[in-house]
């Protein structure tokens, strides 16, 4: 057994029928950005979206972000991170011919079994408010709407610019 295909079993988190859920890496990065172009609605950011800006944050958190693969097809993908108290989702995604069989889900549970193992015990998430399909998701996932607290950001690079797919 080559040492690459080692490296990707050990790296298997879940085998869900066909779909492979695994830990993200950057070679998986032209892939995922390719399905993050296909996405309705979806929001990419020119710098911290970048393969530079993708890979500083697998970097940082080398264990924590998944992607789901079918037939050697990357069909969904979840960023995620967390900065030693809190864990956070970012670009949660599948592929619109692959939705409603429990993927998404499936990426969030091994995300989160990743940050517990980091000692992380709260993770949260940002849906945009015309995200209707994300938050229906979220909160059949039994996610909790926070109408508690109030969401600010803070632009520190201007040349970080989100655009959105039509």
């Amino acid at each position: 057994m080559s040492q690459e295909r080692n490296y990707r079993e050990e790296q298997t988190l879940f085998m869900a029928d066909e779909c492979e859920i695994r830990v993200m890496t950057i070679d998986d990065y032209d892939e995922v950005f390719k399905l993050w172009q296909s996405i309705h609605g979806f929001g990419i950011r020119s710098i911290d979206d970048s393969r530079e800006g993708v890979e500083r944050f697998l970097k940082r958190n080398p264990t924590t972000s998944v992607v789901a693969v079918v037939n050697k097809q990357i069909v969904g993908a979840i960023l995620c991170g967390h900065d030693g108290r809190r864990g956070c989702f970012y670009h949660v995604c599948v592929k619109e011919g692959f939705r409603k069989r429990g993927i998404g889900k499936t990426m969030a549970v091994a995300c989160m079994m990743a940050l517990q193992k980091e000692h992380i015990n709260k993770v949260n998430l940002i849906a945009f408010k015309t995200n209707t399909l994300g938050n229906h998701f979220w909160q059949g996932a039994g996610w909790t709407f926070r109408k508690d607290l109030n969401y600010y950001d803070f632009t520190l690079n201007e040349d970080n610019i989100t655009r959105f797919n039509k």
